[in-house]
């Protein structure tokens, strides 16, 4: 009889292990993205796997081809229009061609003012009212980064001798919330199609929906990195996940050796 039992029991379980398997199984979707409002096709889409950390873009008529398994997030970006999140369900596997839609944005023009600043014509007085960016950076020997400061981030000075007398503590506490998500980043600087969208955009939307974090988490990963507010306010996407990315890397190095 326990031989029998021992049986049955291994059948269920493989039976269950297949399951798990086909469920969790890394096939190709194939889909088509179009306009809700007039059902014309969408090329040069971008649509991202989320939980894959990889990237395409739809061909002229709109059609994509993706890696995906059941329950992965596929991301939809295009300019002028809403982002949208998509659930990977068994029938995108069964029936292919599945129709996508992308709602347009409505965007009001707001007041321009086209002379912000009152010029004289004489190129010495001119340059003297002109606006500078006072966003200075340090470059401290022994260290392999440089360190912004200026009128932008006055507490740079103070940020540079947290860093050197103690600097895997001073960012333990915003890597620490996230591990998993931060590990993502090495694979999303070198998919070649997200990087392109991130060096198009600078609303942080597509890092934060990548590394599941808050807008506010890197805001206070690049203040505490030492990058200053006129960095982080201007920068594209790409040039922030580099910043993040070089900041973690060089935590993880420090942690080690503490």
């Amino acid at each position: 009889m326990k031989p029998l039992l021992i049986i049955i029991l291994l059948f269920i379980s493989t039976f269950s292990f297949a399951q798990e398997e086909e469920i969790l199984e890394e096939k190709e979707i194939k889909a088509i993205v179009v306009n809700a409002q007039t059902d014309a096709v969408m090329g040069d889409v971008h649509v991202i796997n989320l939980n894959k950390v990889k990237g395409t873009i739809t061909k002229e008529d709109g059609e994509f081809t993706i890696l995906a398994s059941v329950d992965d997030i596929l991301y939809f970006s295009f300019l002028g229009f809403k982002s949208q999140k998509i659930r990977v369900t068994n029938d995108m596997f069964k029936f292919q061609n599945t129709k996508i839609a992308l709602t347009e944005l409505a965007y009001a023009l707001e007041e321009v003012i086209v002379k912000p600043y009152q010029l004289t014509g004489y190129l010495e007085i001119d340059v003297k009212n002109a606006p500078i960016n006072n966003a200075y950076q340090y470059s401290i020997s022994g260290l392999s980064v440089g360190y912004e400061g200026g009128n932008k981030n006055p507490s740079a000075v103070t940020k540079v001798l947290g860093a050197i007398l103690n600097p895997a503590d001073l960012l333990r506490n915003l890597f620490g919330k996230q591990p998993n998500q931060m590990k993502k980043l090495r694979r999303i600087k070198e998919d070649d199609q997200i990087r392109d969208l991130l060096a198009s955009k600078f609303d942080r939307e597509v890092l934060m929906e990548l590394l599941q974090i808050e807008k506010l988490d890197i805001q206070d990963i690049l203040n505490n990195c030492n990058y200053s507010k006129s960095f982080i306010r201007t920068a594209n996407d790409l040039q922030i996940l580099d910043a993040i990315s070089s900041c973690y890397e060089d935590f993880k190095v420090l942690n080690r050796k503490k």
